[in-house]
């Protein structure tokens, strides 16, 4: 495991994660009444639940749970080291997209292609798991920033970062955290905390 995390418990570590993952989204589709995503309260008919939850350094994918569903998770399997991505159609909720982009081995053009595809209005879902930097270009962050994003500018190499915007808007997103890779403060060797945002995403932008 030279190149993965070394410290004791890993697979404990790992069960806890499966575990809260049950808990932080159910297969099953919840009731009318009953929050959504793990919410501690239902949302609005304007406004979609969403909760999304970085990768755990470069062991443990991340989750992305919208409307009452995972989408993406370790779980699942359909998850990859890089930006994880969820595309949304604002108006009707229907996912017309999930993916994740390889940053350490893909290449930065076909990075670029399924980004600059996003229309605007579309809500985006970001996750990272791994290293999201290595071939990260400022094209590719500015268009991050066009979709309310104020901290990708800033991401650095093995930061947890998780983001849900809209594309097109340029307003700064309520949903949108980082961990800063810092070897003084990191809990696992070599890589920050999870990190994690939830709530109630509107359906469609209104000024």
């Amino acid at each position: 495991m030279s190149s993965e995390l070394k410290y004791g418990g890993i697979a404990i570590f790992r069960q806890q994660l499966y575990l809260s993952e049950n808990l932080f989204c159910t297969f099953l589709a919840p009731t009318a009444s009953a929050p959504k995503c793990s919410l501690s309260r239902v949302c609005p008919p304007s406004h979609i639940a969403l909760r999304i939850r970085s990768g755990a350094a470069n062991i443990v994918g991340p989750t992305i749970c919208f409307d009452g569903k995972i989408i993406m998770s370790h779980v699942l399997n359909n998850v990859g080291p890089g930006l994880n991505i969820v595309v949304i159609n604002g108006e009707t909720g229907v996912v017309e997209k999930s993916a994740y982009l390889n940053m350490k081995t893909g290449r930065k053009k076909d990075i670029l292609a399924p980004l600059k595809k996003i229309k605007p209005g579309m809500i985006v879902l970001v996750a990272s798991f791994d290293d999201v930097t290595e071939i990260m270009t400022n094209e590719m962050r500015e268009l991050f920033t066009g979709m309310g994003s104020t901290l990708i500018r800033s991401v650095k190499r093995r930061d947890s970062w998780v983001f849900a915007g809209r594309a097109g808007t340029k307003i700064k997103s309520l949903f949108e955290k980082q961990a800063v890779n810092d070897e003084k403060n990191d809990i696992y060797e070599g890589w920050p905390e999870m990190v994690e945002v939830g709530g109630c995403f509107p359906r469609a932008f209104t000024d």
